[in-house]
């Protein structure tokens, strides 16, 4: 026979919780230990009490295990044997056991209900019992124990401390022990400043004194102002309540506001630096035009609060004169570089240039229509592009070959008109029994000299006149030369030097005020951001609007692909290098790298 215990429970406001659980064995244990089959914690209870058994006929009986007994339908007994229908009544101590059969899906089983009906024994040889059983009778008192807890603390936490930071000595020869004043200590410092852990005294320079920006400076030298400090403190707009309260309590110990540790909080743990919250940046930004008087646009997040990109672009003056301003993408600005170079031609699939590449082969790197790899390759940082060189991006194809003697193939010097002009003067001057090949921009391999039946045999020195020099120089500087169809001819009017060919000025970073790290984007296109493949001017400003990056960009707490906080393009003091955000966490691979300033400067700062 099965039986089933259902303990009930009372709730505060009078509802019944009841517990069912099924036992399949012939005999339940009760009494107060945890390991009994029925536990009744009542003192009023031995650990084991009673057990019930089921006996053929449908019967059941219920015994005492410890001589204690128990009471069976408001009768004393050790012992007592009665039917399952109708069933009893079991009372041990405050509990009742009702017993009685099951019914339904239950026929068959012996249903036991536990309820607690009265209080538990609360007699005064219980509370006795209690008072022998514990400490309390050998203890001081509460009061006592509270006091000398409070001293304890204070002895440890407090004067300590302090002992040991007066007794120690005010440079950095702290041994390396452990000292009373790290109790004090909210973490770990973080792996910049790891190697000040056991000089304490290099930010906290004086007991009981908040770190001071000249504890920061003392070792940051090259860190400045973000701005102007009565500007910046302008930005901020009147204090709150909350924060005026604050800036007022803290005037008394020294602390003022826009203090360095207000974003580069300390002791967070053994990791990198925590990268400062984006609020600290829009508590200035955000508004920040209605406060200030200034150029910048307002921001507040990136996900929907952001001004458009606005790139440095250079433009022609008055006279010629180069000019650089600011010009947001919105108004799809134009540059002036001194090229004359369609991308669109360059990458396409179909026309002659990506023929003329397949030809070429994968031995010399090609073998395909051309990509942004033909010709843009990484920088020593990663983060950014080398300046394309026109003899190894742009030699493959266009040729500036115009002799050859011998073995010997005699090139025009790129990027010097003066050298172009004497080299072709002093090949006429030569009386060479030949013509140069300057007839233009002829997709040819790098040397190539077009064949002797092709070009005209002239007669020696006396036929080779000044004319003819000067036909072959305007041949090279006009349309169809060699320099003209990439670059920018003016004529001088002098004879010496007739054409000039305009400075080539490519801007090797368009947001100054911005970083962007493409090795964090190399699994990308190009084309997905910049769209080269449909310029057909070299004065377009191939730059991805805001909108292309906030496709997968957003705030700081944007359910986006990437959040970003300000920090991730912006540093607060700001420089030429990558922010700390992008130093400290940005990973190659599957190492963790940092940008380091030397590679930068090596490579300049574009981006």
């Amino acid at each position: 026979m099965s039986f089933i215990v259902r303990t009930v429970a009372r709730t505060a406001d009078g509802r019944d919780i009841v517990r069912p659980k099924r036992f399949d064995q012939a005999e339940l244990s009760i009494g107060r230990s945890p390991s009994s089959d029925i536990h009744l914690p009542d003192l009023a209870v031995v650990l084991n009490h009673a057990v019930i058994r089921a006996v053929p006929g449908g019967m059941v009986e219920v015994a005492a295990t410890a001589g204690m007994p128990f009471v069976v339908d408001g009768k004393s007994t050790e012992h007592q044997r009665f039917s399952v229908s109708p069933g009893a009544n079991v009372r041990i101590g405050s509990h009742s056991l009702t017993i009685e059969p099951g019914e339904g899906d239950e026929q068959g089983l012996v249903i036991v209900t536990v309820e607690r009906v009265g209080a538990i024994s609360n007699a005064s040889e219980d509370k006795e019992e209690a008072r022998v059983f514990s400490l309390a009778a050998v203890l001081p008192g509460k009061r006592a124990m509270a006091w000398a807890g409070a001293l304890l603390v204070l002895a440890i936490f407090l004067i300590w401390p302090l002992t040991s930071i007066n007794t120690q000595p005010t440079d950095a020869t702290r041994k390396v022990a452990f000292h009373a004043d790290e109790f004090w200590t909210s973490g770990k410092l973080s792996r910049a400043h790891k190697p000040l852990e056991n000089n304490c005294q290099a930010c906290h320079v004086k007991p009981g004194e908040s770190v001071k920006d000249s504890a920061c400076i003392a070792c940051h030298t090259k860190v400045h102002d973000h701005g102007d400090p009565a500007k910046l403190n302008a930005a901020k707009g009147a204090p709150g309540i909350v924060t005026g309260t604050k800036q007022f309590v803290g005037g008394f110990f020294g602390i003022k506001p826009g203090r360095c540790v207000e974003c580069h909080t300390e002791h967070q743990g053994e990791t990198a630096m925590p990268v400062t919250d984006e609020r600290f940046c829009t508590t200035c930004h955000d508004g920040m035009s209605s406060r200030i008087k200034t150029a910048l646009k307002d921001a507040a997040d990136f996900d929907e609060h952001h001004p458009q990109f606005a790139p440095t672009i250079r433009s022609v003056g008055l006279n010629g004169v180069p000019m650089f301003s600011r010009v947001s993408l919105d108004q799809n600005p134009k540059e002036y570089n001194g090229l004359k170079f369609p991308h669109d031609i360059h990458l396409s699939k179909t026309n002659g240039v990506a023929q003329m590449a397949k030809t070429l082969g994968k031995g010399e790197g090609y073998g395909a229509p051309l990509d942004c790899a033909s010709c843009h390759v990484r920088d020593a940082t990663g983060a950014s592009f080398a300046t394309v060189k026109m003899e190894p991006a742009c030699g493959a194809c266009h040729s500036l070959a115009f002799d050859k003697v011998g073995d010997t193939v005699r090139t025009l010097r790129h990027g010097d008109p003066a050298q172009v002009i004497a080299d072709i003067r002093a090949f006429y001057r030569a009386g060479a029994p030949r013509a140069p090949m300057l007839g233009g921009m002829e997709r040819r391999r790098p040397g190539d000299i077009m064949a002797a039946t092709q070009r005209a045999t002239v007669a020696p020195t006396s036929a080779l006149h000044v004319g003819n020099a000067d036909q072959a120089i305007r041949s090279v500087f006009s349309k169809g030369g060699a320099c003209f169809d990439c670059h920018v001819i003016r004529e001088t009017g002098n004879r010496t030097t007739p054409f000039a060919v305009a400075p080539v000025q490519l801007a090797s970073r368009y947001l100054k005020k911005g970083w962007f790290d493409h090795s964090a984007h190399e699994t990308e296109s190009c084309t997905s951001c910049h769209a080269v493949n449909l310029s057909r001017s070299a004065n377009d400003v191939n730059l991805p609007k805001l909108a292309t990056c906030q496709e997968c960009h957003g705030s700081q707490d944007a359910h986006k692909e990437v959040p970003s906080s300000c920090a991730l393009c912006h540093d607060y003091h700001r420089t030429e290098f990558a922010p700390s955000a992008v130093r400290m966490s940005r990973e190659r691979g599957k190492a963790a790298d940092h940008i380091e300033e030397k590679a930068l400067k090596r490579a300049g700062t574009g981006v």
